[in-house]
């Protein structure tokens, strides 16, 4: 077996090619758009290079047919939020060989080591937790969400058998959008619906830049204050609202308001897998002209959430209930989405998934984040609960949400 660094375009097309050896007899396997994968290991593109974070990829042959790849990352956001220092490893594909895995990982420990990391987190993303972050180790049925990791079983074993500890679970629900919502949440929508100056509504006839100050607003006030969160910027929000404007569905972007101030958002798309799988990974013009085709004719059926929130300050007063008992109410009526996908909540948010099991969702599929301390006497810790004072912790309380319908 023979181990290549990626240092040009001939083994970065290589990379990109290597999940058609691992995935060519699995009908569920929607590949990923190899142009959302480019961004992340791209310089211009990929903010945290300015940052002074650090990259390295590499291929694995046998008998000059490809059979792995693997990226290893540090990450300058959070690599030093932790007691020790962490780096990251992912984009992994191997086939089922242990061997093979094992010298991917030993791959990435090392280069690690050289830059006196002490243990890394897999597989996860160079970027945010939206996309491409966890190992799948439950519910291999059905196809994968856009953005989201699939895999094989055998995995799970690689991981393992090579010391990676769970560090985290992350939750995927489902849930029938036709099934009424529990009685908690109407009674609890009914009550701050006594309050005059408390509505939901939708961003339907809105522009792009109101959207971007509501979200921004409410975004900054659910999360300012916990522990690892920095207040999102003006163009950061911008950057998020434009990059979600061609699939935008405003019938399904949800806000509450307690007069003008915007308090509350429950923001969905719908599953764009449903249109990407018609594209063999690549959107390339041609691509786009078919993503376009099928997303205006296609008939729909799941909306996705991508975050839900309430500031602080209005948690426990019903806007959470109020914001469900809309969609219902309101996008329910429009026949235009069968389900909704609510994931991935981490284990470690207690508070949320309550609120979500409530609803009536089932669970139907579990990723893992992995981690492993290069000096086994480092004692194993799991991620801190959400609400708990420990002097580690670190939180990361967006809701992202796909769609994997078991």
């Amino acid at each position: 077996m023979e181990l290549i660094e990626v240092n040009d375009k001939k083994t970065e097309e290589l990379f990109l090619e290597v999940p058609k050896t691992i995935y060519k007899h699995d009908k569920n396997y929607i590949p990923h758009v190899k142009q959302d994968v480019q961004k992340v290991f791209d310089e211009n593109k990929n903010k945290l290079f300015k940052q002074k974070g650090e990259v390295k990829r590499w291929i694995l042959m046998k008998d000059e047919v490809l059979i792995g790849r693997v990226a290893a990352f540090i990450n300058p956001k959070t690599v030093k939020t932790d007691v020790h220092r962490m780096g990251g490893m992912g984009f992994f594909e191997c086939i089922n060989d242990q061997q093979a895995s094992f010298l991917l990982f030993n791959a990435c420990k090392k280069w690690l080591l050289e830059r006196g990391i002490e243990g890394m987190d897999g597989p996860i993303n160079f970027g945010e937790r939206d996309q491409f972050w966890g190992l799948l180790v439950h519910n291999f049925t059905s196809p994968n969400s856009y953005g989201m990791n699939y895999n094989p079983p055998y995995y799970k074993d690689f991981f393992e058998n090579y010391g990676f500890k769970n560090y985290f679970n992350q939750f995927v629900y489902w849930r029938d959008l036709k099934v009424p919502a529990q009685e908690v949440f109407v009674k609890k929508a009914g009550m701050i619906a006594q309050d005059p100056q408390f509505k939901v509504r939708h961003m339907r006839g809105e522009s792009a830049e109101k959207i971007t100050t509501y979200f921004l607003e409410v975004y900054n006030a659910a999360w300012g204050g916990i522990a690892g969160f920095k207040a999102m910027r003006l163009e950061q929000a911008k950057a998020i609202i434009n990059a979600m404007k061609v699939i935008m569905d405003k019938d399904i972007l949800l806000f509450a308001f307690l007069g003008d101030k915007p308090i509350g958002f429950y923001l969905s798309i719908p599953e764009l897998n449903d249109f990407f799988k018609h594209l063999n990974g690549n959107m390339n013009w041609w691509g786009k002209l078919k993503f376009l085709f099928h997303y205006k004719l296609s008939k729909r059926k799941t909306m996705v959430g991508v975050v839900f929130g309430v500031s602080k300050e209005f948690h426990g007063r019903g806007v959470e209930s109020a914001l469900i008992k809309y969609c219902e109410d309101y996008v329910v009526p429009l026949n235009r989405y069968t389900e909704t996908i609510l994931t991935w909540i981490g284990d470690f948010n207690p508070r949320m998934i309550k609120v979500i099991e409530n609803l009536g969702t089932e669970l139907y599929r579990t990723l893992v984040t992995y981690r492993i301390y290069f000096d086994t006497s480092i004692p194993f810790e799991r991620h801190p609960i959400i609400g708990e004072k420990m002097n580690r912790e670190k939180t990361d309380n967006v809701q992202i949400v796909t769609k994997d319908k078991e």
